[in-house]
């Protein structure tokens, strides 16, 4: 499922703005193009788009019969839909109010919304997938090199390749567009050259392409032609050439560019709508497992861990999600399995050998992290063999990851197995209930309360180091011999069988217990 709010997330801010939130949770099936001269409006289910339209008084009308047939939303250049009379009609009606561009054709539109709503209606068919548009990505770049005649590459704006030429052989061009065909992303060494140079700083300043030299290494000349879209920096398209490039060859490429510039925010928008989707259906599986609803989620070979993920404080969760996604997809792994529930971020790692997207991986990684910056932290619940297992070892990871942040349980990163001690100790500390306390713990708090004494601290160092009257005694910074007046005296005050291992235990659960709740 698909909203109109979510469409404009997807395509983002280069196409669409949008004037009036509406709603906001009408699912979007398709796209109606409304003609002023037709009475027929879309109904639910249809995203509209307002072709045509002369003036606000047509788009107030428009506005009004798809807010009586429960359209999902309005789509008008941004002319119309800022104009005063529209947007109140859309706050009126509590209708979904989408600004079109002015740079963008209709058909164009069409043609990008239809491609994210089949990716949301569908999200692993292969026919609702990205398929259709990396090979019309490789076609536009066919078309590019016949236009410039020379090999060329088409280009995030990460510098990974989404499609090049096939017309040149490879043996003809320089070793770094092999390189880079070959990584299916630009070689390190290329990008820190390109960098010093400026040519990346170039890229995403300006929209004029240009001639960069050429380089160490082979490196031949290149000419690079931005590509934008409502003044945001998508990708580029890269020609290997012999030397500069005529103003009309030039101008083509730029003509080429702007047809590129929408086949990237198709892609973008798939992408984003296919993640969205695998989140979903990840969160669904963590929350908990049904056998008879399961939903598809496609995780590594069994046995998993779920792991509960801590990020510095300042980022909220979901800008929390993006930065564990980077990190992971940074560090190799290209399909993280993460997903934001109840305000923590999980992972599903597996729990075997140590590549990417395992255990072992991902706790190095969170503490080499962690040296550079404070706050990172994973705890891993128990392992899950089966899917009905996962929202067990998400309770699990949650618990620790509690206990890590408090500096209970040691981190960065650690297993419940590791922790089982601690665990087992909160759990029966935290089953306590302090208003009824009983027994020769409560007869010490009101002595100190009332007498301005620390019998209970005595009495805790004294547990904590059993048989160790000297390493009590320096905890509280005592000699020994006061450390044995005390603990005589609190034998006056309050009944004591320290020689009983089992007072000894509910005295310490006890203890435990108040300093949690101070």
């Amino acid at each position: 499922m698909i909203t109109a709010p979510d469409l404009v997330v997807a395509v983002g801010p280069a196409l669409f703005e949008t004037v009036i939130a509406g709603q906001g949770d009408g699912e979007v099936r398709d796209v109606f193009l409304a003609d002023p001269q037709e009475p027929a409006t879309g109904g639910p289910g249809d995203l509209v788009l307002g072709l045509g339209l002369r003036n606000a008084e047509e788009a107030v009308e428009l506005l009004e019969r798809c807010a009586a047939g429960n359209a999902s939303g309005v789509v008008l250049r941004t002319g119309l839909a800022r104009e005063p009379e529209v947007v109140a009609t859309a706050e009126r009606w509590l209708l979904t109010l989408i600004a079109l561009q002015p740079t963008v054709t209709w058909a164009h539109v069409v043609w990008l919304l239809r491609g994210v709503i089949d990716r949301a209606a569908a999200p692993d068919s292969p026919a609702a997938g990205d398929a259709g548009v990396h090979q019309e990505l490789f076609a536009l770049a066919d078309a590019a090199a016949a236009i410039v005649d020379a090999p060329v590459t088409i280009e995030d704006n990460q510098s990974r390749v989404l499609a090049y030429s096939s017309q040149q052989d490879l043996s003809d061009t320089d070793p770094t567009r092999v390189s880079t065909i070959v990584g299916r992303r630009v070689p390190a060494e290329v990008i820190a050259h390109f960098r010093a140079r400026g040519i990346f700083r170039r890229l995403a300043r300006s929209s004029e392409p240009f001639l960069v030299p050429d380089g160490p290494n082979g490196i031949r000349p290149r000419l690079v032609v931005p590509v934008r879209a409502g003044g945001e920096w998508l990708g580029s398209i890269w020609a290997v050439v012999d030397g500069p490039v005529s103003k009309e060859v030039t101008e083509e490429l730029s003509n080429a560019a702007s047809v590129l510039a929408l086949h990237l925010l198709r892609l973008r928008a798939q992408a984003d709508v296919a993640r969205r989707s695998a989140i979903d259906r990840l969160r669904t599986v963590l929350r908990q497992f049904s056998p008879e609803a399961p939903v598809e989620v496609r995780l590594p070979s069994a046995p998993w861990r779920v792991v509960a993920l801590s990020s510095p404080d300042g980022y909220d969760v979901p800008q929390q999600l993006d930065l564990w996604e980077s990190l992971g997809r940074r560090h190799g792994w290209s399909e993280p399995l993460l997903a934001d529930l109840d305000s923590t971020v999980f992972a599903v790692v597996s729990d075997g050998e140590a590549v990417p997207g395992s255990w072992r991986w991902l706790r190095k990684l969170v503490g080499d992290q962690a040296k550079d910056t404070p706050g990172t932290a994973a705890a891993a619940g128990g392992r899950a063999r089966y899917p009905a297992d996962l929202p067990s070892s998400r309770a699990e990871a949650v618990e620790l990851l509690n206990l890590v942040r408090r500096g209970v349980a040691r981190g960065p990163a650690l297993r419940v197995e590791q922790a089982w001690h601690v665990l087992t100790v909160h759990r029966a500390v935290t089953s306590l209930d302090t208003t009824k306390m009983d027994g020769p713990l409560a007869t010490l708090l009101r002595h100190d309360i009332e007498n301005d004494t620390a019998f209970v601290d005595t009495l805790e160092a004294w547990l904590n180091h059993p048989g160790q009257p000297q390493q009590a005694a320096k905890d509280l910074h005592l000699h020994t011999n006061t450390l044995r007046h005390r603990m005589k005296r609190i034998g006056e005050i309050a009944r004591l069988d320290l020689a009983d291992p089992r007072e000894r235990l509910a005295l310490q659960l006890q203890i435990a217990s108040v300093r949690t709740e101070h």
